[in-house]
């Protein structure tokens, strides 16, 4: 958004051109979602506290957890929040992994609003039942999937490269769509998983959004690509963005 506002100024003050680079754009982004979290994280924690909004503790768990009843959830919405504002407003908004990783945030942070909402209102540690759960992330890892192999415009970007083996990449054809299913909904039952009502999957999102921010930056520089001897992907950079506001929320 703010990307073609400062391409439109830049035409008449020259330093606005300096929006343009990708690099700078993250920084905003890691900056913009930090300020976002920190300015607005106590508005929402003391809403959630008069609303008298908590956790509801399973009674199966661990008794040490039993006395964390009531600790303010939909902590989550705050993050999305963050990384949306900032996202939409430094990223390349033309790009077309934007939007997709986008949407598919956006369904899978609304599973997990309904799933708090849930414990809320009606006083259920289980939420969200698991076979909903699972076909709202079905629906979305499918569609990313089906999405990414169709609009796919080189070999690359639906092969298999192995790590560390440059002039290893496995053309995987239609077992693509297969594979990048399997990739989101696992990796999103993987955090689920780790995290726990002491944040344990924040740090572990941000360390591995960071460096998925990296390898998307390099895979999509041309010079960087070559360099290191990996695929060249059009586009791909402008997740940067994306993965630094991911990064500045969750530190917030």
């Amino acid at each position: 958004m703010l990307l073609w506002l400062a391409e439109l100024l830049a035409h008449y003050f020259s330093p606005f051109g300096v929006v343009q680079y990708l690099t700078f754009r993250a920084i905003l982004g890691v900056l913009t979602a930090l300020g976002l979290s920190l300015l607005l994280g106590p508005v929402m924690i003391r809403r959630l506290l008069s609303l008298q909004i908590g956790q509801s503790v399973r009674s199966d768990g661990p008794q040490s957890h039993l006395s964390k009843s009531g600790t303010p959830t939909m902590g989550g919405a705050l993050i999305l929040m963050a990384i949306f504002l900032s996202t939409l407003l430094w990223s390349d908004l033309t790009n077309r992994y934007v939007w997709l990783v986008l949407v598919v945030t956006f369904v899978f942070g609304a599973v997990g609003w309904v799933d708090d909402y849930r414990k809320v209102v009606y006083k259920n540690s289980r939420g969200l039942p698991a076979r909903w759960k699972y076909f709202w992330q079905s629906v979305a890892g499918l569609g990313a999937a089906f999405f990414l192999y169709y609009t796919a415009s080189t070999p690359a970007e639906t092969a298999l490269i192995i790590p560390f083996f440059k002039e290893v990449a496995l053309e995987l054809g239609p077992l693509y769509i297969l594979f990048t299913y399997l990739v989101i909904v696992g990796s999103s039952n993987a955090v689920n998983l780790t995290d726990g009502l002491d944040g344990l999957a924040i740090m572990p999102t941000v360390l591995v959004g960071g460096a998925l921010g990296v390898i998307a930056y390099l895979v999509g520089n041309t010079e960087f690509a070559s360099y290191l001897h990996i695929p060249y992907i059009p586009g791909t950079g402008e997740l940067v963005v994306f993965c630094a506001a991911l990064g500045g929320a969750g530190l917030g």
